[in-house]
């Protein structure tokens, strides 16, 4: 199951902005900072964020239709603040439900197959330094 659309909007203007101040600390969650298709703008977006194989799994609440996966699969990437360091986001890849659920860690795969959710975007991630 997909949230609303309307929560996602809700969410970009009101949550978003609260949750960047401690998204890119914590665990499970990052910032993404994508580049618009259109704009050229750059957007910040928190998402729930877990170490994959050579990067992240990001899990996709409101759909693949979202613009920051659609910025970051027409830019091939971007960048991530995770648990205090940051990231270069490569290698763009949708993986839909029920296979990208098994991408999840478990506790978030039982949530995610409950709620019939389980879209997924993987990305290599790279380490970026200050000064690189």
């Amino acid at each position: 199951m997909q949230l609303p659309r309307s929560l996602a909007r809700f969410n970009r203007r009101v949550t978003n902005p609260i949750q960047r101040r401690w998204a890119g600390t914590i665990p499970w969650h990052a910032i993404v900072e994508h580049t618009g298709r259109t704009s050229g703008r750059t957007y910040r977006t928190p998402v729930l964020a877990f170490h994959g194989d050579d990067g992240f799994v990001f899990l996709s609440g409101y759909g693949l239709d979202s613009d920051w996966i659609r910025n970051l699969v027409a830019a091939d990437g971007g960048f991530a603040d995770h648990e205090g360091k940051r990231y270069r986001l490569t290698n763009v890849t949708i993986v839909e439900a029920p296979m990208g659920r098994a991408l999840l860690p478990f506790p978030m795969r039982v949530v995610a197959a409950l709620g019939r959710a389980g879209n997924v975007v993987t990305v290599t991630a790279r380490r970026v330094r200050p000064g690189d």
